[in-house]
């Protein structure tokens, strides 16, 4: 009975029930020291699966791409809008980061002496390149995620000329792994209690500030996206005032996101608001899917965040254009992030890779991810399913201009 009423509970309210649990329990108790191994065998089971989990889903979504739709104007420039707008979430997120940068404490850290900051620009960038043509078996194994993405994406266009068979087998293998990643992200109140518990035991109440400045940081990002950047695009494509756009959708599709937390599951919503807006169905029938996939500024800018945190905790002193590496790099990644809650946070070793960073402390990072997730993740999918909408009518309603018709906006 009780472990049913716990699973009608939605992954929100167990987190939070895990971190007060956590909190409480270190403050209280904090010689049970043996409570920090649910913790240690969360970030150990997202460790294992991550990998893993980058490597199926771009080679399959690239196996399985279809490019019929591609050769409409309308949908390349849905497209451009898209992926430009995940890259200038990067780059805000990075801004922010640069005027106010957070550092958090990590264990792995202390015991991280042999840990180099790269110095300079030329040094990323060979890491960079070593990295990328890192045997793919390795590179699995050792979680280089520059590696698994470049021997995904050509895996995955070698795969596009394979059987019909092959690529279902890809496709379920994908959807497999997905489901695993699930299952471990189920664990995550129980392993949120171990991980606060950790921190309150060893650092007290006061490594909540330096959590809430890190969720400043991406709030901060974030509203700035919606309210500011996203705007600007839109305008400048239909020359006139973007703001009733923008609220509408988010209105009608952000709020929805924030609550379900899930792209995916917000897709019948967007259709519906793409109807409601008059656009082309054979138009939005195939972008706002994509969308839930591409569309990924939330991702981004929680990919750049988080980075930029794990190398200023680091000591690593980040440059401008280093920074503007990690935006593209984020950018690009951010596309291929997984459709389960949290599923961007499993893509932060890959920005923190760029650093030098070791995995250990990356995946850190990510369980720091897990215990702000509450907003983050709700924030994040907020963003990135309105904005699936903002673009497909962007893009629609800049033919609509050309034609004189009236906007419904």
């Amino acid at each position: 009975m009780i472990i049913k009423k716990w699973n009608q509970l939605s992954l929100i309210v167990r987190i939070c029930i895990g971190l007060v649990i956590g909190a409480v329990l270190g403050l209280l108790l904090p010689q049970l020291s043996f409570i920090s191994v649910l913790g240690t065998l969360f970030v150990g089971a997202l460790k294992a699966i991550a990998p893993l989990l980058v490597f199926v889903l771009v080679a399959s979504s690239l196996a399985n791409a279809k490019g019929g739709a591609g050769t409409g104007a309308k949908f390349r420039r849905v497209i451009f809008l898209y992926l430009f707008s995940t890259l200038c979430a990067a780059v805000v997120a990075v801004l922010v980061n640069f005027i106010h940068p957070v550092t958090i404490s990590l264990n792995g850290l202390d015991a991280a002496e042999g840990y180099t900051a790269p110095g300079s620009m030329g040094e990323i960038i060979m890491n960079l390149l070593s990295s990328i043509i890192a045997n793919p078996v390795d590179a699995l194994a050792k979680a280089n995620y520059i590696g698994i993405l470049f021997w995904a994406v050509i895996l995955g266009i070698a795969l596009k000329g394979s059987g019909a068979t092959t690529k279902k087998t890809m496709e379920d293998l994908a959807n497999a792994v997905s489901e695993v990643v699930r299952w471990v992200i189920a664990c995550a109140p129980f392993g949120i209690l171990g991980l606060v518990f950790d921190a309150v035991s060893s650092s007290g109440l006061e490594i909540f500030t330096t959590y809430g400045e890190l969720v400043l940081v991406l709030v901060v990002s974030m509203l700035l996206v919606a309210l500011v950047v996203n705007p600007l695009i839109v305008g400048v494509c239909l020359r006139q005032n973007p703001y009733p756009l923008i609220f509408k959708c988010i209105r009608q599709s952000g709020v929805t996101a924030f609550f379900t937390r899930s792209s995916a599951a917000n897709i019948p919503v967007n259709m519906e608001l793409c109807k409601e807006l008059g656009l082309d169905e054979d138009m939005y029938s195939v972008s706002i899917p994509l969308g839930s996939t591409i569309n990924m500024d939330g991702a981004a800018a929680v990919i750049t965040t988080f980075a930029l945190t794990a190398a200023y905790t680091a000591g690593a002193k980040i440059t401008f254009p280093m920074a503007v590496l990690l935006s593209i790099v984020a950018t690009f990644s951010a596309c291929g992030t997984s459709g389960v809650a949290g599923g961007s946070l499993l893509l932060v070793p890959l920005g923190c890779s760029l650093f030098g960073i070791s995995n250990d402390v990356a995946m850190q990072i990510v369980g720091v991810g897990f215990i702000v997730s509450v907003i983050q993740d709700s924030m994040e999918t907020a963003l990135n399913s309105s904005g699936d909408v903002i673009f497909t009518a962007t893009a629609e309603f800049m033919d609509w201009k050309k034609q004189g018709k009236k906007l419904p906006i």
